[in-house]
């Protein structure tokens, strides 16, 4: 394939997932065509069905790329307030950034609300499970060397903090009037820092 049919194919394939994205977030998953989709991209429905099999494909990777954004976003964070003085800020910057994601209509839209209902619960948390859980191993991992957990509890802590994130996450996209962001992670850095370990 000549350079600029590849890159012509780049750009036609990006088109669809900006255009499906924008139309997943408005319109939900149901009320997005692959028609409007296409036409969104400037393209036509073959074109879209070249480049993914179903609605439901086009869907999961626009699923991906938004965790993949908001963990990247979470990581940088946590780089960002590294501290000497309190070994648990940089943990509680990625928590933090993900709550505020959680609070985004296009991620409430795609990842929280839809999500679970295109790809099935245990599909999504399989998925999310996979993308979140080497961040919250490696966040458990640090407070243990810093003496601040029990080695044999750093795989458990994890599991159980990734929990506590989604189920704040869901509670946020549901809509709840009487508990924030705010509140979640207030709560969440009570819980975390309420793992200290003590020989």
């Amino acid at each position: 394939m000549p350079k600029r049919s590849r890159e012509q194919a780049a750009e036609t394939r990006e088109a669809l997932l900006r255009a499906a994205r924008k139309s997943f977030a408005t319109q939900g998953f149901a009320g997005t065509s692959v028609a409007s989709v296409a036409a969104g991209a400037g393209t036509t429905k073959g074109a879209l069905f070249h480049y993914f099999s179903s609605k439901e494909v086009l869907f999961l990777e626009v699923w991906t790329a938004l965790q993949l954004e908001m963990d990247a976003a979470a990581r940088t964070a946590a780089i960002a307030a590294r501290s000497k003085d309190d070994p648990y800020a940089a943990f509680l910057a990625g928590c933090r950034v993900y709550l505020q994601w959680a609070t985004r209509p296009d991620y409430q839209t795609i990842v929280l609300i839809d999500g679970p209902s295109v790809l099935g619960m245990a599909r999504w948390h399989e998925l999310d499970f996979k993308l979140g859980m080497n961040n919250m191993t490696q966040g458990a991992t640090w407070l243990a060397r810093q003496g601040l957990l029990p080695e044999e509890r750093i795989r458990p802590a994890a599991v159980l903090l990734q929990a506590a994130l989604n189920g704040a996450g869901f509670a946020l996209s549901s809509g709840y009037k009487d508990v924030t962001s705010d509140d979640l992670f207030s709560t969440f850095e009570q819980i975390l820092r309420g793992l200290r370990y003590s020989a």
